[in-house]
This record gives C-alpha cells, structure tokens and sequence, in this order.
C-alpha cells in the first residue's frame, strides 16, 4: 500500500495552477486584495467544513469522501479555467474548499490506520515523510509542466484545465483502495454519531494541553507559511524586469521559465526535507526539540526576507522565500506525528482536521489584512523618492517576525519526545 499511498500524494499535486496561482488570479483583473479574499473565502468555508467531514470521514468512511474530495476539485478547476468574474471566482474557491475539507487530516488517518495494522506506529513520521517526499516530487514535474503550457499557451487558465487528467486518474486510485482502510465504520451511523465523534475530538482537543499546545503551532507555522508563500509568484515576476535574463522573450514566457524553475528547485529541496524529517527529529534529540529549531529558522527566514527587501535584493528574497518552503517541509510530518500520537485511533481524522483547521482560521484572518497591507503599501511606495517597489511586501515580512519570535518567547526548552507532556515549541 505504500506505493498507492505515494501514487496519491504524487498524482494530488499535479496541481499545475499552484506555481502561477496568484499571478492567473492578478491576470483576471483581480488586486491582492481581493486575491486576499479569495484564499480567505477559502479558508473560511475549510474551517465550517473541515471537522464535520473529518468526523464525517471516521463514521462514514474515508475511502468515500477522499473520491468525493476529488471530483469537488475537478469541479472547482473547471470554473477557475472558464471565468473571469469575481463571483463565480468565489463559486469556484467554494468548491476548491470542499475537496481541501472532505480531504485534509482523511489521508493521512488512512495512512496511520494502515501502519497500525502493520503493528508500525513508531514509523509515523518516516513514513508520511515518505509519501510526502513523493507528493514533492510531483510538485516538481507539475511545475515543469505548469512552465510548458504557460510558456506555450501565453495563458495562465490552460494550467486549470491541465488539472482534470491526474485527478481523474486519482479518483480511480482512491477507489480501488481496500475496503477495512474505510476506517472503524459503525453499520448505520447516521448524523448523531457524526456529532458525537466531532465533540469528543473537539473536547480532546481542549482539554489535553500538548494537543492544544500543537494546534496552536499549526496555526501560527503553517498558518504563515500558506498566508506568506502567494507572494514569490509577484516577487519573481518582478524580478523578470529586475534581471536581464532571456529579453528576447515576452514577459510572459519569462515570468513561466523563471517561476518554473524556482517551483522546481523548491519541489526537489522539499521533497528531501520530508524524506529526512524522521533523520532531523532523532538527531536533534525528539520531536519537540526540532520544532523549536525550525520555529528559529522560520524567524531567520524572514529576517532574511527583510534585508533582502530594504536592499532591493531579488534574489535575496527569492532564497528566503525557498527556505522558507524548505523548512515548512520539515516541519510538517513532525507535526502531524505529533498530532496522531495525542488522538485516540477512531478520532484520527477528526483531530487531524481540526489541526488543518486551525491554520485555516488564521489564513481566513490574515491573508484578506495582508493583501490589503500591500496594497496600501503599494502607493505609498510609488509616491516616495526614498523607498523602492520591494518595500511594499514589507508587511509581509512584519507578520512573519513577530509570531516565530511570539512562540519561541512563550516556550520553555526541556527534553521532550512523542507521548510526554507538551508546553511549547522547545519543550
């Protein structure tokens, strides 16, 4: 099943619209603002969704809502590629929150239940870091792809439509899964059993202080990570003007060529964090302890975004932008270890989901605040003989200071592993 489950992540991420997101949303007349919006639209219909189909998921069967998952994208991509108005925009982000709520925390409780079986729990992190790495790699052929049909269409909608063929195929992988990785169904489970599976995660959520403790990491880690990471996208084609690289091209091709490869070059890099994620955690002495590290490189990765900006530095904020992806990559199989070791077995998705949902609620909150942030910036910029068009991003970079160094401040370092007790990101 390994091989199905790396199948899965590497297929999902065929996601050819992702490296040049931003830019088809700017494209369609949209200001970041309003691309702000539409990611917290998103984020705030994950965060409605997310738990009750999580819970949905545990009672229902996983199998059934990841297939479902797949078709809502298949949907949403099909919008995304044949309009151009703000409203049906939002149709289309609605159907995209579907996909990411029916599937966030699903998969990943698929995997642990199948590692359970396999009486391999203690391999949690190796092996989603495993299936991650797969799922970075496909990022990485997805962005080669994704610079092929910008570069040779001129057109960003070509790489929504792109989408349809490896989903497709992925909702025939999803299906032909075995039966018992449904999960612990109950014959007849209705919406009462529904709701008692959500509350009694929600319930173990609050009240145990490590899962609480992790939840609010998510929110802030990766929280400011998805809020943060659209930005390379108007960054690198800045950057086209900035660099005398290929002129005989149209800006377009460039911004594909110089986008491309920077996604591919972040994919690869990626791919080897999530692989090397159990290697990092023993090394540093447990989970707890490389979360801490990664909360200080975070910090140092956005230190550098600001030299960078106030140097007018391009390539400077480009590396930062790549570490910062990087350490993300890290991060993420350590965490989501950590969550599963707190959840009881038949409450795995559940918990899962209200992880994802956490960061969700921030993005609803600080993704609309930080396009209009830019935005705002964006003339003031223009007007001032002093400031150059980089220092526009710079809320970007005052965002992503003060929670790593909130976190860390909060933090009290002592050895910690998976199963002790949990009261901060060094402990």
């Amino acid at each position: 099943m390994l091989r199905r489950f790396c199948l899965y992540g590497f297929l999902k991420n065929q996601q050819y619209y992702d490296p040049f997101l931003w830019l088809a949303l700017l494209a369609k007349g949209l200001s970041l603002t309003e691309v702000g919006l539409l990611m917290g639209f998103r984020a705030i219909c994950v965060n409605v969704l997310e738990v009750p189909t999580g819970a949905a998921a545990d009672v229902l069967g996983r199998r059934r809502s990841m297939v479902i998952s797949m078709l809502a994208y298949i949907g949403s991509f099909a919008v995304f590629g044949s309009t151009q108005t703000l409203w049906a925009l939002f149709a289309a982000t609605g159907l995209f929150a579907v996909g990411e709520a029916l599937r966030t925390g699903t998969h990943k409780a698929i995997i642990f239940d199948w590692l359970a079986r396999q009486g391999r729990t203690d391999e949690r992190t190796t092996v989603y870091g495993l299936t991650r790495s797969w799922s970075k790699l496909g990022s990485a052929l997805s962005a080669v792809i994704a610079g092929v049909l910008v570069f040779g269409f001129e057109n960003y909608d070509v790489v929504f439509w792109g989408c349809l063929i490896p989903y497709g195929l992925n909702v025939i992988n999803l299906a032909t899964y075995p039966a018992y990785l449904d999960g612990p169904r109950r014959s007849g489970a209705g919406i009462g059993q529904i709701l008692r599976t959500l509350l009694a995660a929600v319930s173990a959520s609050w009240r145990r202080r490590p899962l609480r403790r992790l939840l609010v990491e998510s929110m802030g880690f990766e929280g400011l990570f998805r809020t943060t990471k659209g930005y390379i996208q108007p960054v690198l084609q800045a950057a086209v003007v900035a660099l005398p690289v290929a002129t005989f091209l149209s800006g377009r091709r460039r911004t594909a060529i110089l986008i491309a490869a920077a996604a591919v070059a972040v994919n690869l890099l990626s791919s080897l964090a999530s692989r090397n994620a159990g290697a990092l955690t023993r090394r540093l002495g447990g989970e707890r302890a490389a979360s801490r590290w990664l909360w200080t490189v975070d910090f140092g990765c956005f230190a550098l975004l600001a030299i960078g900006i106030l140097l007018s530095w391009p390539i400077l904020m480009i590396v930062a932008f790549v570490l910062l992806a990087i350490a993300q990559n890290f991060w993420r199989p350590i965490l989501i270890s950590q969550c599963a070791s707190q959840a009881d077995p038949d409450q795995t998705a559940t918990i899962l989901s209200i992880e994802s949902q956490a960061k969700s609620l921030f993005i609803a909150i600080f993704a609309p605040l930080t396009g209009w942030a830019v935005d705002t910036m964006t003339p003031i910029v223009k007007g001032s003989n002093t400031m150059t068009e980089w220092w526009r991003f710079l809320p970007i970079v005052v965002l992503g200071l003060i929670i790593p160094l909130g976190m860390l401040a909060t933090g009290r370092r002592r050895a910690y592993d998976r199963g002790a007790p949990a009261e901060g990101p060094g402990d």
